[in-house]
């Protein structure tokens, strides 16, 4: 159905298994760029801007028969972006800052092929009941979402028992909006 061979340029176990789910064969392929934006920008731009930032430096790696996908996910809260925590302690201050309220997870994507290019950006309101601080500590201990912007990954205990629910793709809060980017690689 699709015939190009995916270029993931992230690390993320998560989109890797989600792109693969899909059916796609796919490679992962990263440079370090610095994820710096301007300061002026809208909180809900970043991460788009940020997607077709890491996909500067891949762009002169791509074969005629690959398509190269970029993403990056933010969370939200308060006029802020939270990023991922630092250490247990940053963990568990972010996950009781979001306890028992609402807040935004938006997804950049960028694709880009060497004749074509196409981004866009995605938005998942997730809202939690009230956190336990015994189930905050729990899950930060046992999960150590070290590397999950928010502290937090949906698809873990943690989404189960604190998510009352969402308005908009829950493979979004995972990292990638899965069924936007189904449609805009089927349109290639």
């Amino acid at each position: 159905m699709f015939s190009k061979k995916v270029i993931l340029g992230s690390s993320s176990p998560r989109r890797m298994q989600l792109i693969q789910e899909l059916g796609f064969e796919v490679e992962i392929r990263k440079k370090e760029v610095d994820e710096n934006h301007p300061d002026s920008m809208s909180l809900y731009d970043v991460p788009e801007y940020l997607s077709k930032l890491k996909a500067e430096p891949l762009k002169e790696t791509l074969q005629e028969n690959e398509v190269l996908i970029t993403s990056d996910t933010v969370v939200i809260f308060n006029g802020r972006i939270l990023g991922k925590p630092k250490n247990r302690e940053e963990a568990i201050e972010t996950l009781k800052e979001l306890s028992g309220k609402e807040h935004d997870v938006v997804s950049g994507v960028y694709i880009y092929t060497p004749h074509q290019e196409k981004s866009f950006s995605e938005k998942t309101t997730v809202y939690f009941k009230v956190l336990s601080q015994e189930e905050i500590e729990y899950y930060v201990d046992q999960y150590q979402p070290f590397d999950k912007a928010g502290a937090y990954g949906i698809q873990e205990w943690i989404g189960m028992i604190g998510v009352k629910k969402i308005v908009g793709d829950f493979y979004n809060v995972m990292g990638l909006p899965v069924q936007r980017l189904w449609d805009a690689l089927s349109q290639l």
